[in-house]
């Protein structure tokens, strides 16, 4: 059975939202990662320094078995804030052909933002906006499971 989290989106200030979550909920960061720490940028050197520093992701336990991540949006990628913009849902799967089948049925009638393939990190992930406006994340990280 897939798991759903909220994943959300910040204009820079990921850090300071996450250490206020972080006061309100507790608990400690399951990862906590700059932009700067990612091997094999897409942007790499061409990035600017301001931007190394911002948060590339990060996740914070929330009750049982509930991840709240993020990351910041950056402008020098193109990416831009919208309110509406700035979440989406992650979906971890117990399987690839679960999360295949999940990634393929949300991208009917919709927009693939991220093809689903093996990321730099591992894990099988892909992005697509749903027909209704809806940003979902699937993941199978094959590591965890």
């Amino acid at each position: 059975m897939a798991t759903i989290n909220p994943y959300l989106n910040f204009n820079g200030n990921t850090e300071e939202a996450f250490n206020f979550y972080k006061s309100v909920f507790g608990g400690e960061f399951l990862a906590f990662q700059r932009f700067r720490d990612v091997p094999n940028l897409p942007a790499g050197d061409s990035m600017p320094e301001a931007d190394k520093e911002k948060m590339m992701h990060v996740g914070l336990p929330i009750g049982k078995g509930n991840i709240l991540m993020a990351t910041d949006i950056l402008e020098s990628m193109g990416q831009s804030l919208t309110i509406g913009n700035n979440y989406s849902l992650s979906i971890d799967t117990e399987s690839e052909t679960e999360a295949t089948n999940l990634f393929n049925a949300l991208s009917a009638g919709g927009i693939i933002t991220m093809p689903f393939e093996k990321a730099f990190w591992g894990a099988y992930f892909g992005m697509v906006t749903d027909k209704f406006g809806i940003q979902w994340m699937i993941s199978y990280d094959s590591d965890k499971q």
